[in-house]
């Protein structure tokens, strides 16, 4: 297993990682949402939305991150 040479996290890191996962979040629940606005069911696919949104964020945080 090869050694990282990476200097280990900063808290610009962290707060790179945290806007990640809202980023992620917010972008997606407004699709859902707005997705549901034209089909009557904006809360349900807004909730939805916010959920993959926050599988997608963990998703682009491990590959950011991977190796620290």
């Amino acid at each position: 297993m090869q050694k990282s040479t990476r200097s280990p996290l900063t808290g610009k890191d962290v707060a790179g990682a945290g806007m990640f996962l809202l980023s992620a979040n917010l972008l997606f629940a407004a699709v859902g949402a707005g997705i549901g606005a034209l089909f009557g069911a904006a809360l349900a696919l807004g909730i939805i939305g916010f959920l993959i949104g926050f599988l997608v964020g963990i998703y682009l945080v491990i590959r950011r991150f991977r190796g620290y």
